[in-house]
C-alpha cells in the first residue's frame, strides 16, 4: 500500500499474501482428510471448533489455518491464556488469497476442503498487474496475458465447487486516485470486467468487486470506474478490505455506492475495525496500535444491501515492515493477541 501523505483521507492496509503458499499445501491434503463439521464445540478447551453453524456463516474454517497452528504452539509451550485469545480468531472463518505460483491447485484445495465440510470457499485474488504502486504489496501479475491466465487457472480449480471472491482489493480505487499510473487504466479495466465474465461463468461462484473503504473521501469518483470494471455482472462489491474503518462508516460509504449501481449490494471487511481507524503517526494504516477485532463474520446482518460481514484481511498478519511488523502477509502473533485483548 502507498502513504497517506496527501491529507485526503485515502487509508489502505497491505494485503495478506505470502501466507497463501504455505497454506496450499495444507489445503491439499485437507481436501484429502477433511471431515465435514457442524456446530461449533461449546467448551473452550481443546482444538479450535471445526465449523461455525451454517444458518449464521457458511464459510469454510481452515483447521489448518495459521492462527490454528498458534494455538498448537502456544498449548505446546504451555502458554494457555494466549493460546485461548488466539483461538478467538482460529475458530473462525478467514479469506484465503491465492499467490500465482499454484494458482490451480490452491483454488481446488480450499474449495474441496469446503466442499467435505459443506460449506462455502472464501477466496481473494490479489494479482492484477502493477498492485499497491510498487508499496509494501507490490508486485502482481507481468502482464495482461499473465493475469487472464492466473484467472484461468482459479477458476478450473474452483470447477463447480462453492466459492466466493473478492476481486483484486483496491485495484479500481487506485486507478481514480491516479496512484496506478494512467496508461495501465484501459487495460485494467479489460482484465477486471474479464476476470468478472470468466468467474461467473462458473455454476456455484460469487463475486464481490473491491470498492475500497470509507476512508476514501469522494465516494461520488468510485461508481462509473466500478461500472466500467464490471460490477453491475458482479454479485456485489466489498469495502473495507484491510483496512480499519468502522462498520457503521462503512455501511454508509457502501450504500452510496449501491445507489449509483443498481442497487447492488456489498460485504464488509470487519476483521480488524473494532476501534476503527488510527489517526496519529506516519502511516497510519500499516499495523495501527490499539486495534481490534470487529463484528464475527456472518451473514446475518440485517441490512438487505450487506451480504455478510467478513473477516478476509486476516487478522494478526502483518500490513508490512512498519511498526516492528515482519514483512506484508507474514503472521505476527504479538499483534494478534493484541487484536482479541482490544476486543474484550
Amino acid at each position: 500500500m502507498y502513504r497517506n501523505d496527501t491529507g485526503r483521507g485515502r487509508r489502505f492496509a497491505a494485503r495478506g499474501v505470502r501466507t497463501g503458499v504455505a497454506l496450499a499445501g495444507a489445503a491439499l491434503l485437507l481436501s484429502a482428510c477433511f471431515s465435514s463439521g457442524g456446530d461449533p464445540e461449546e467448551n473452550t478447551s481443546g482444538p479450535p471448533p471445526k465449523q461455525q453453524p451454517k444458518s449464521q456463516d457458511p464459510y469454510w474454517v481452515n483447521p489448518e489455518g495459521t492462527a490454528a497452528k498458534q494455538v498448537a504452539a502456544y498449548e505446546k509451550d504451555g502458554a494457555k491464556d494466549d493460546a485461548e485469545l488466539t483461538r478467538k480468531i482460529a475458530r473462525q472463518p478467514v479469506a484465503e488469497w491465492l499467490v500465482p505460483e499454484n494458482a490451480q491447485d490452491q483454488a481446488r484445495g480450499f474449495t474441496e476442503a469446503a466442499e467435505k465440510a459443506d460449506r462455502d470457499a472464501l477466496l481473494v485474488l490479489y494479482n492484477i498487474p502493477h498492485r499497491d504502486c510498487g508499496q509494501y504489496s507490490g508486485g502482481g501479475a507481468a502482464d495482461g496475458d499473465a493475469y487472464r491466465a492466473f484467472v484461468d487457472q482459479v477458476a478450473r480449480g474452483i470447477g463447480d465447487r462453492r466459492a466466493t471472491v473478492i476481486l483484486e482489493p483496491d485495484a479500481v480505487l487506485h486507478m481514480v486516485d491516479n496512484c496506478t499510473p494512467e496508461q495501465f487504466h484501459e487495460e485494467r479495466y479489460d482484465l477486471l470486467r474479464g476476470a468478472i465474465e470468466k468467474l461467473k461463468s462458473l455454476k456455484n461462484t460469487k463475486v464481490y468487486l473491491d470498492a475500497g473503504n470509507a476512508g476514501w473521501q469522494n465516494p461520488d469518483s468510485l461508481w462509473e470506474p466500478l461500472k466500467r470494471s464490471g460490477v453491475e455482472q458482479a454479485d456485489g462489491f466489498s469495502v473495507n478490505v484491510s483496512n480499519f474503518q468502522t462498520t457503521e462508516a462503512s455501511t454508509e460509504f457502501g450504500k452510496r455506492l449501491s445507489a449509483k449501481i443498481g442497487g447492488k449490494p456489498f460485504v464488509i471487511d470487519t476483521g480488524r475495525n473494532g476501534k476503527g481507524p488510527y489517526d496519529k503517526g506516519k502511516d497510519p494504516w500499516c499495523n495501527p496500535p490499539g486495534r481490534a477485532l470487529g463484528e464475527t463474520p456472518t451473514t446475518k446482518t440485517d441490512d438487505p444491501l450487506v451480504d455478510a460481514y467478513l473477516w478476509i484481511k486476516r487478522p494478526g498478519e502483518s500490513d508490512g515492515t512498519c511498526r516492528g511488523g515482519p514483512k506484508a502477509g507474514e503472521w505476527w502473533p504479538e499483534y494478534a493477541l493484541g487484536l482479541v485483548r482490544n476486543a474484550s
